[in-house]
């Protein structure tokens, strides 16, 4: 249970290695006004062997060995970083309320999720995919994984880009959100049908599918399809109100003791319970999210006096945002960090094959999302910007490729592709807004320095108007 101290050491000088460099690609990205994750990949691509395993390939094989204790060790880190990204991002995809553009959001999430998808499967079957394959891989499961990452939009990384445009709180802005939110859950759900099929096909069962004791792939297909459905719909219809119970419950010592404990746990038994069905537990985090997030958005809100009971208060208050902090400032760093490690761009990269798939994927998800909102009635200027928008693959398209690549159905030339083109097609839909919104084709609201000022200014007024009223009461009062 316990490491050496030599073994302890050089784990962390390697997390020294990868937090430093996350965070210093994150902080320039950020100064260049562009999605921070990239900047965090791209350190990892620092520490790995595209750069310094080129300039010294014994010193990086010491440093971020893919054997050993430490390579273990960061294999933990590199999971647990994975499960609390999909937890947060589980939380936004419920915190996003109901909208008024309806038949946009509508025509969009079908023409822009299922045109891309089906094409993308279509493409797989008449081609030549099995060099892409990995050793768990199967043409059925090479093919969803082809259609998702060419369907996938990101709900982070373009919600981040229009918060620092200050388009967030427009109808464009609510379009986007809304169909990406969909796009994210069907993506969830199709992982777990792709990743049980793989499971099933490598004969390396766990949980509940393993009792059966078969490796027919058909029935693995109705298992791993029927079972992620049932997971989801069980916990979205009794999952919040249960954990609202318990958590504000003075009889949860876990909760009142340890907030951050309380979520943590909640969140691996979530895991845990999917490992059990044989399902992967990255879709128990993402159920865990939107079962809290009801309670994510209570703690992230300034408290209101008289409100909420002292235990409720007490157990949850601030929670959310400290789990999410510690989340974003160490384990989901150490995560994107390693998927940059992991690209081997100087042996693990086709040009060809990428520079074809980035422009089919691009062309196929752009027309999709276009014709959708022409459909809508969108004007033809609308609707480019959200097919450009929409074309951001990001967080969500990373996490398909580490995962599929985890699972050893993709190789490692696919997972170098997938990567490239969720960092590609995110950066090319931030300069593209960001010209929009010079050329004034996107309406702006407040920034969000302005909003802060904004809100200061609101608070100081009320504080005024509350000494005013003050003062007539009492002036009142006396007379």
């Amino acid at each position: 249970m316990s490491l050496k101290t030599a073994d302890a050491t050089h784990v962390l000088l390697a997390l020294v290695a990868l937090l430093a460099l996350a965070h210093l690609g994150g902080y320039v990205f950020k100064l260049l006004r562009q999605p921070q994750v990239i900047g965090e990949i791209a350190g990892g691509l620092v520490a790995g062997p595209t750069v310094f395993g080129q300039i010294s390939p014994e010193a990086q094989h010491w440093l971020l060995p893919t054997t050993g204790v430490t390579a273990s060790v960061l294999g933990a880190f590199y999971q647990i970083g994975l499960l609390l990204l999909v937890y947060l991002t589980g939380t936004e995809l419920r915190r996003r309320g109901s909208d008024p553009e309806r038949r946009t959001i509508g025509f969009i999430a079908v023409s822009g999720l299922a045109l891309p998808f089906l094409f993308g499967l279509g493409v797989a079957r008449v081609t030549d995919l099995d060099d892409l394959a990995g050793t768990n891989g199967s043409p059925t499961s090479l093919a969803l994984v082809f259609g998702m990452a060419i369907a996938v939009t990101s709900v982070p990384v373009i919600s981040r880009i229009m918060l620092d445009l200050g388009i967030l709180r427009t109808a464009f802005a609510r379009i986007v959100l809304a169909v990406a939110v969909l796009e994210d859950v069907l993506l969830y759900v199709v992982l777990a049908i792709v990743l049980g099929v793989a499971q099933a096909h490598a004969s390396d069962a766990y949980g509940l599918w393993a009792l059966f004791g078969t490796d027919s792939v058909p029935m693995a297909v109705v298992y791993f399809t029927a079972v992620p459905l049932l997971f989801l719909g069980l916990f979205l219809y009794g999952g919040p109100p249960v954990y609202r119970r318990v958590s504000a419950s003075p009889l949860n010592f876990l909760a009142v003791r340890s907030p951050i404990a309380f979520r943590l746990v909640f969140v691996f038994l979530s895991c845990a319970a999917c490992s059990g069905l044989g399902i992967d537990p990255i879709f128990g985090a993402l159920v865990a999210g939107m079962c809290s997030a009801d309670a994510a958005a209570r703690d992230a809100a300034p408290a209101r006096p008289g409100g909420a009971s002292a235990a409720a208060a007490g157990a949850g208050e601030g929670s959310y945002d400290a789990l999410r902090s510690i989340a974003l400032g160490f384990f989901v760093p150490v995560y994107f960090a390693v998927v940059g490690v992991k690209l081997d761009l100087a042996h693990h990269f086709d040009p060809v094959f990428f520079l074809w798939f980035l422009l089919l994927a691009c062309c196929a998800k752009a027309l999709s999302v276009w014709l959708g909102a022409r459909l809508a009635g969108e004007g033809n200027t609308s609707a480019v910007n959200l097919a450009v928008a929409m074309n951001a693959r990001g967080g969500p398209g990373i996490v398909l490729a580490s995962v599929a690549f985890g699972a050893h159905i993709i190789n490692e030339d696919f997972f170098t592709s997938l990567v490239l083109l969720s960092i590609i097609t995110s950066q090319m839909a931030g300069v593209w807004l960001g010209r929009a919104v010079r050329r004034g084709e996107l309406p702006t609201g407040p920034s969000p320095v302005q909003q802060q000022q904004q809100q200061e200014q609101r608070q100081l007024q009320q504080q005024q108007q509350a000494v005013k009223d003050c003062g007539l009461h009492i002036t009142g009062a006396e007379k």
